[in-house]
């Protein structure tokens, strides 16, 4: 462990060459309009990224990924499929890419012991072989949870369709972490202009979206243990949970949404907690754990996507006492994730 904290960052992009080509075959037949394309292109047509790396040569450059974490003293990394993970490709072929990348992943933990954490992939769009691929991570890969790219075909997780997925998320004890794509059709249309299809904005209204569904389904009726977690300092979700909260009781009231046991603000607080991934503003990270508390908030980088060495020196920085960052920079990931301690 490194200095007087434990960092373990929890939102940590990674990838495998079969994926990626497979990736980049999409990429060539994307047409002008897909919303997917900037992240596509960006990362599979080899687009720069920042300083001299290329997004995808951080994604598969494994010892890379080790140097960099050893020269900024990240003991521990969260590591999942980067987006879109399998989501874009057919059900067969995503089930089978899952298994692999979840296979190769294992290696990557074998090969580096108390280095990498995995969240595993699965193909939501065959929700039962998803669950039993869920299973076989936890049970023979030892993972610690799921990474699911927000929507599938423009369908979210609040569809009876997907219940299989989160039945065994719950059943296993492990999170989905909910991670972003570019949104789904009939959302996209004016995010399209001014970058703001990516990350500026579009990511973390898809998010956003999906979490307030989430809630506002009541699903978390159904699977009150459920736990999932958002990135990139909550997508704003808890920033607007009084207006949620407020709006939802309302819309209860005259039948536009179903009566649920918890208010938006109870299942926020109960069911959901958030990552600074991407996010390195002193002021949200003061406002998220005053609104949701210090156990609900775990630090992230968003490796290779985000530099590592702002992102330390902003925990390092940040304006808390020693109890709460060592929850914030690493406790409340052993918790969540249950991850081994030092």
């Amino acid at each position: 462990m490194t200095g007087t904290f434990r960092r373990i960052a929890t939102e940590e992009a990674w990838s495998i060459p079969e994926v990626a080509q497979e990736l980049q075959k999409i990429c060539s037949h994307l047409p002008a309009y897909s919303a997917d394309l900037s992240l596509m292109a960006g990362v599979y047509d080899r687009q720069p990224g920042y300083g001299a790396m290329n997004f995808l040569d951080g994604l598969l450059d494994d010892e890379r990924r080790i140097r960099e974490m050893d020269q900024h003293g990240v003991d521990v990394a969260v590591t999942a499929l980067t987006a879109p993970g399998v989501q874009m490709f057919d059900a067969d072929t995503a089930c089978e890419l899952a298994a692999l990348a979840n296979d190769r992943l294992a290696e990557l933990i074998a090969r580096h012991p108390g280095r990498f954490v995995g969240l595993a992939t699965a193909a939501p769009h065959a929700p039962k072989r998803a669950a039993r691929e869920m299973e076989r991570a936890i049970q023979k890969l030892k993972f610690n949870g799921f990474m699911i790219n927000s929507h599938t075909n423009n369908e979210y997780l609040d569809s009876p369709k997907f219940w299989p997925i989160l039945e065994a998320a719950e059943a296993l004890d492990y999170p989905i972490y909910i991670h972003p794509r570019a949104a789904s059709d009939l959302m996209s249309g004016p995010l399209r202009d001014y970058g703001m299809d990516a990350a500026m904005w579009g990511y973390g209204v898809e998010v956003g979206t999906h979490a307030v569904r989430i809630m506002a389904s009541g699903v978390l009726d159904r699977f009150p243990r459920l736990k999932i977690v958002i990135g990139h300092m909550g997508e704003a979700v808890h920033f607007w949970l009084w207006r949620i909260t407020f709006m939802n009781s309302r819309a209860q009231r005259i039948g536009r949404a179903p009566k649920t046991q918890l208010t938006m603000d109870e299942y926020f607080r109960r069911n959901f907690a958030i990552t600074t991934s991407g996010v390195e503003d002193p002021l949200a990270l003061d406002y998220s754990i005053r609104k949701i508390g210090v156990d609900n908030v775990m630090w992230a980088i968003d490796y290779p996507y985000q530099p590592t060495e702002p992102a330390v020196r902003f925990m390092d920085e940040a304006p808390l006492s020693d109890a709460d960052k060592a929850k914030v920079y690493g406790g409340n990931a052993e918790r969540i994730f249950k991850i081994a301690a030092a």
